[in-house]
């Protein structure tokens, strides 16, 4: 039996890799609630975080299927950035606004309930 994979992590490399071959610079949107999210709270705004994964702009960049990390520097002072592939939002150019918006769907199946933890679901309010 094969096992589906979830689409977002290939997604999220092939766009990073034509956006930088383009000649453009790589954006990412984060949702900055997602747990196991580490950016710098200083820029989050409206709970979402915009982060440049240029090469200039990073380094020790992982674009990983569970995780996304480098190191980079904000006002000065470097910060080791790591969040999970599902609080990616999108994936853009900043030069040109071409990207790619995902979708829950782009997640896969959810994972068994021993693998997320215990946690029950919690949620949000939205307006």
């Amino acid at each position: 039996m094969s096992k589906t994979l979830p689409k977002r992590p290939y997604l999220l490399r092939a766009m990073h890799q034509w956006i930088t071959e383009c000649g453009n610079t790589p954006h990412v949107i984060v949702d900055a609630g997602r747990d196991s999210t580490d950016v710098p709270r200083a820029y989050v705004k409206d709970g979402k975080i915009v982060l440049n994964l240029s090469e200039g702009a990073t380094q020790r960049l992982r674009l990983g299927n569970h995780a996304i990390e480098f190191d980079a520097r904000f006002a000065g002072v470097i910060h080791h950035v790591r969040f999970p592939v599902n609080a990616v939002l999108g994936i853009y150019a900043r030069e040109t606004g071409e990207g790619m918006v995902f979708s829950e769907q782009d997640l896969g199946p959810e994972p068994p309930a021993e693998e997320r933890g215990a946690r029950r679901p919690q949620l949000k309010v939205v307006k």
